[in-house]
């Protein structure tokens, strides 16, 4: 991607410009924040949408408040150059973007109190995350972190080397992905993915009180279950055995989307094939992406 645009601090540069010393201690010790956000390609219209762009930015300057990284801009100066930046790269297909914010200075110790703080947000053109349309996933032994240890609501940098351990023990074994349990034993969410599943009609997920990152995607499921499929939306903490017994498991998040689970730990969840509701909703959760569904326009953003 070295022929590509980024935004660095508060400019457009080539990639190939920008340089973080090996010194920085968001290299040294993970002091940073970041979001996912995608950006949707409308073939018919050769349009891309922002998907809910002032609600990650929102999240990320939440993020920043609470790690005192403290960058000068507001939410919506960062959509705006977010959406400058899209056009800089000229970007005609489903787009990842990366912002982060941390801590440059070099000086030895792991300080937030650090004054200075940089911005960079990058892109890149993504489909599908994992390649799959149905995952077979893991219970990892790796606990998730909790909200006085490192908050999983606040996207820290530092916090994803949890979600790659938890990633390596389940793949290296064969499954697609893990899913982190709570030091009560109760579901959490997957490395990058919110979890839900099905039971008796009803759709149900974990409460943010059991140490999920309260994502973006899964509010949007939510909303879709309640207010087009007419589901009853419950927020509750969920038992391991309750994910082998559940009709539906699937996972959400900006990168996965939303993504069936027909397998966990070996046990074949419903059928062994993606579910109803799941199917339902990943139908509409891509047209209101792509911004063919006016009722939810508001959450699209045009970039040309």
């Amino acid at each position: 991607m070295n022929n590509s645009y980024v935004v660095y601090n508060d400019k457009i540069v080539p990639e190939s410009e920008v340089s973080i010393s090996i010194r920085s201690k968001a290299f040294n010790y993970g002091l940073g924040c970041f979001e996912g956000i995608r950006a949707y390609y409308n073939k018919s219209e050769d349009q891309l949408y922002a998907f809910r762009l002032d609600d990650h930015y929102t999240r990320l300057l939440q993020s920043c408040k609470a790690l005192n990284i403290q960058i000068p801009y507001t939410v919506q100066e960062l959509s705006k150059i977010t959406l400058e930046l899209l056009r800089k790269n000229n970007f005609k297909t489903t787009t990842y973007i990366r912002p982060l914010a941390y801590k440059g200075g070099e000086g030895i110790g792991p300080t937030l109190a650090d004054d200075d703080n940089r911005l960079v947000i990058y892109c890149q053109p993504l489909e599908s995350y994992t390649g799959k349309t149905e995952l077979k996933v893991a219970i990892t032994s790796w606990q998730r972190l909790e909200d006085n240890m490192l908050p999983p609501r606040t996207k820290a940098t530092a916090a994803y080397l949890n979600s790659a351990l938890a990633s390596l023990e389940v793949t290296s074994k064969g499954y697609d992905e893990a899913i982190f349990l709570t030091n009560n034993g109760h579901v959490c969410e997957g490395p990058g993915e919110n979890l839900f599943i099905v039971k008796k009609g009803k759709l149900i997920t974990p409460p943010p009180s059991d140490n999920i990152l309260e994502g973006i995607t899964r509010e949007t499921v939510i909303e879709l279950a309640r207010e087009e499929l007419g589901i009853e939306v419950v927020e509750r903490s969920i038992s391991r055995t309750e994910l082998y017994a559940s009709d539906e498991v699937f996972f959400s998040g900006t990168a996965m989307e939303v993504t069936p689970v027909i397998e966990v730990d070996d046990r074949i969840i419903g059928d062994g094939t993606k579910g109803e509701v799941s199917t339902k909703i990943k139908d509409l959760f891509f047209d209101i992406t792509t911004n063919n569904n006016p009722k939810y326009s508001k959450y699209c953003t045009p970039v040309y």
